[in-house]
């Protein structure tokens, strides 16, 4: 059997789980379907989920279209879960974009298709809602070609558009404009196709149907052409065309169990007890209940229990083949991201069956999370540990002064979401402060930096130089070597090149340091020595930790001649208000130093879209109700970083100043090296 790894992505409030339900319905998975205002979705099964009627976890749901097992992936919708859509997008076979016939392309509409079209996934575009009142057609077909891609097509029209009549009625050879725009958008990527067009006989003025359609199909299934259909999850037209469309214009796997194991985990489920589920979509082979797996770099565990999903559920299983998503346990402490597969031939069927991983931006705010009264701090810091191992971009720091904890988020919906999961889930009540902004440094100059084996003021048995230039934005950070390989062990490179990374995440006001290449210029060791009795003699040989204790004090003296920029993030916003409203509403944009750039009319309503500080997006959301009267609507997604203007912020270290000076390193040099080194005398 063949299978389709579908997912359903959208911007908040586009209808996405109310579609999914109607799918599993039409498909005949579920007997009634739920909906999102009473909390009785299929997919939304966590409470806090059904309370607040968002999607916060990605879900899978299976049902079977032509003989194809479609495994339906339901992604959040809320930017500030852009990680679970992240996870998602590594296990595609192909995706429907959901969008509003009212509210249209939308700000994270945009993110998501940019990202789709980047990895390649082929996309078809669902237009939900056409009975809603203000629903529009063509206006939001140049929309989608404008704003999403060029390469759009409606595959259908719609009847009593913005009433509750409304109805979608597939297009056909019958209609010669839609065939002329069929076939000029398939000619433009097709130099046969395009001569025999131009070579009709007069009077014969279109291609033979049949062939635009296998043309069509072979596009979509390469993500070149995105056909659009129009329908309601709410009244059900044109859902049934859009599941019989699935399997034609989206590419299947067929599920083959020859070849090495590898697959890719995309989403982490721990019971109370520390036992963790992963969800792993195959890339290739099979895994078999009790075979030993290896995962992550050199990991290695027994699969105890095999899930399967099938039919709306997922199912015990004894084995999980190339195509298909399921759940393994029995992996020990397996993350999110790790590759699955028999080791010696894992990383060669990962490389060829896993798609690259797309580039989010990181989260941009940052909150401490404190105990409430009579809490246990502890067992506050192990929730928050499992949590971030649940979700990688959730970062967790310690303050080493004052032992609070920090953690990361995308924005106020994600604290108050992981604020309830703490207390439900892990029964541990906590408060969060107010949200700070995450700024980065940028380096401003060239700076470089040495320290020589056996020098004065050098107390390790190790030469490390650095050099570090500023590289292109958004190019993150570049490792390079400017020695020979040979020159010395390679645990000791990659003692230096994990050192450089830790280093970097605070710079010289305290935020991650990015953008930049760091070059290895010198390099030295002292080769292993041992007595007469032939015992290795830490004192006389360079061991991994001298280049570890070492790298990060050159790398910030290069820093600190090089100087570095802090830069703040900005969103793109996009603010729909009353045009009544404009005289009250700027005014505030300028007190947060948001940006308009461009404003639209569209009926009674101005629409605006421009930059904001991340800083700011909140405070905004806040006064909007009031200067609207309740009629405006706000979406901003991470932008760009952009230098601070005014007093430059400055972040606590996770660790003191002091132990990153050179000279209250060489008074403590026996603490800070470890008890390794307790024996080995300090040099001058």
């Amino acid at each position: 059997m063949h299978t389709l790894n579908l997912g359903i992505l959208a911007h908040v409030d586009a209808g996405k789980t109310s579609l999914t339900e109607r799918l599993l319905h039409t498909a005949g998975v579920i007997d009634e379907i739920g909906r999102v205002d009473e909390g009785s979705t299929h997919t939304d099964s966590l409470p806090l989920e059904r309370r607040r009627g968002i999607t916060i976890k990605s879900a899978v749901a299976s049902f079977t279209v032509d003989g194809v097992a479609v495994n339906l992936i339901d992604t959040p919708g809320h930017p500030d879960f852009i990680a679970e859509v992240e996870r998602a997008l590594r296990v595609l076979d192909g995706a429907v974009l959901v969008v509003s016939a009212v509210e249209g392309v939308q700000a994270q509409t945009r993110i998501l298709m940019r990202i789709l079209r980047r990895l390649r996934v082929p996309t078809l575009v669902f237009v939900n809602k056409v009975d809603r009142a203000g629903a529009r057609y063509a206006p939001l077909l140049r929309a989608l070609t404008e704003r999403l891609a060029p390469t759009c097509l409606a595959l259908d029209s719609v009847e009593d558009i913005g009433t509750p009549a409304a109805r979608s009625v597939p297009l056909g050879a019958e209609d010669t404009a839609f065939t002329e725009r069929l076939t000029e958008l398939l000619a433009e990527r097709d130099e046969a196709l395009l001569a025999d067009w131009l070579a009709l006989p007069p009077g014969e003025a279109a291609l033979p149907y049949p062939r635009l359609l296998r043309e069509l199909a072979a596009r979509s299934r390469r993500g070149l052409v995105h056909p659009v259909l129009f329908g309601s999850a709410a009244t059900g037209t044109g859902v049934a065309a859009l599941v019989s469309r699935l399997t034609g214009l989206l590419p299947t796997t067929a599920s083959e169990s020859g070849g090495p194991a590898a697959g890719t985990v995309f989403k982490i489920e721990q019971g109370p007890a520390g036992d963790r589920t992963a969800w792993v979509r195959m890339f290739s082979g099979t895994v078999r209940t009790r075979q030993r797996l290896g995962y992550g770099e050199d990991r290695e565990g027994k699969v105890t229990g095999i899930g399967v999903f099938a039919q709306g559920e997922c199912r015990p299983s004894g084995s999980l083949r190339a195509g298909q998503i399921g759940t393994l346990r029995g992996l020990g402490p397996v993350r999110i991201g790790d590759r699955v597969g028999e080791r010696g031939e894992r990383a060669a069927g990962d490389r060829e069956f896993t798609p690259p991983p797309p580039e989010f931006a990181p989260p941009s705010l940052e909150t401490v999370v404190v105990p409430v009264a009579g809490a246990d701090r502890g067992a506050l810091h192990t929730a928050l540990l499992r949590l971030a191992e649940q979700d990688p971009l959730i970062g967790l720091r310690r303050e080493a002064l004052s032992g609070e904890l920090a953690v990361s988020l995308y924005g106020e919906v994600q604290k108050e979401v992981l604020q309830a999961t703490l207390a439900e889930e892990y029964g541990v009540g906590a408060e969060f402060r107010e949200s700070t902004t995450l700024h980065i440094e940028r380096p401003r100059a060239t700076g470089t930096a040495a320290e020589f084996l056996h020098a004065e003021g050098n107390p390790f048995l190790a030469t490390v130089g650095l050099r570090l230039e500023p590289a292109a934005s958004g190019s993150g950070v570049d490792f390079r070597l400017g020695v020979e390989l040979g020159s010395m062990p390679a645990a000791f490179f990659k003692a230096v090149e994990e050192s450089v990374h830790a280093a970097l995440e605070q710079g010289l006001h305290g935020w991650r340091v990015t953008d930049c290449a760091i070059t290895l210029t010198h390099c030295g060791y002292a080769p292993r020595q041992s007595h007469a009795h032939a015992v290795f003699d830490k004192s006389m040989s360079s061991t991994a930790g001298d280049f570890r204790h070492l790298t990060p004090l050159v790398l910030m003296s290069a820093l600190e001649q090089a100087g570095t920029t802090v830069l703040e993030p900005l969103h793109r916003f996009t603010l729909e208000i009353p045009a009544g409203a404009l005289g009250s509403v700027l005014p505030v944009l300028t007190r947060l130093r948001a940006v308009p750039r461009t404003s639209v009319a569209r009926g009674e309503d101005l629409v605006l879209e421009g930059e904001v500080p991340a800083a700011s997006v909140h405070a905004l959301e806040l006064r909007l109700p009031a200067l609207t009267s309740g009629e405006g609507v706000l979406s901003a997604v991470f932008g760009h970083y952009a230098p601070v203007r005014g007093p430059v912020p400055t972040r606590p270290r996770a660790e003191p100043d002091a132990l990153r000076r050179k000279d209250y390193l060489l008074e403590t040099v026996r603490r800070t090296a470890g008890a390794r080194d307790q024996d080995r005398p300090v040099r001058p």
